[in-house]
């Protein structure tokens, strides 16, 4: 069961999609989304490193349709518009209550957060076949052995396993 509003929608859509942290959900800015090159752009913070994540196609056309609806005009997400008529940035408070409603909708004993949304996308990256050097990057983490719990994680698939010599005259 997903939340009722495109916009909680989209906050947990970019936390899994995009491996986003939660500030960096609140953060993110209506320029940082780039339709045309199909891209996500991280300002530094933790891990000290600006980055730039893919954009997945149903992920734009749902941000799409909210900037067309809501009309945010700095921050893409905005919880409230003051007396002076600015508009202010969502909290990770916001994106805690989002996820405790959407986890009381369904019937599970599991607990999961927005930072286990977040490990969760560089799990599944790891199991499809992507390397550790772009997950880090895609990260945005500093160290390579933080990336490298990934792969404690990850349910690899044992039976691809190969020497180097095996495709070393096939080519």
């Amino acid at each position: 069961l997903s939340p009722q509003y495109l916009r909680h929608r989209l906050r947990l859509a970019l936390l899994y999609g995009c491996g986003l942290r939660s500030y960096e959900v609140c953060d993110l800015r209506c320029a940082d989304i780039d339709f045309e090159r199909k891209t996500v752009f991280v300002r530094k913070k933790k891990g000290h490193i600006d980055r730039y994540l893919p954009l997945n196609d149903m992920l734009a056309r749902g941000l799409k349709t909210y900037m067309s609806n809501e009309h945010p005009v700095e921050y893409l997400f905005y919880s409230q518009v003051s007396a002076d008529g600015n508009q202010h940035p969502i909290t990770t408070s916001t994106i805690q209550w989002i996820i405790k409603e959407s986890r009381s909708k369904i019937d599970t004993k599991k607990r999961y957060t927005a930072h286990s949304l977040r490990h969760s996308f560089a799990t599944h990256l790891l199991e499809d076949g992507l390397n550790i050097l772009s997950i880090k990057e895609m990260m945005g983490h500093s160290r390579i052995e933080t990336t490298m719990i990934y792969l404690q994680i990850a349910q690899l698939d044992n039976h691809s396993k190969f020497s180097p010599l095996d495709t070393l005259y096939q080519k």
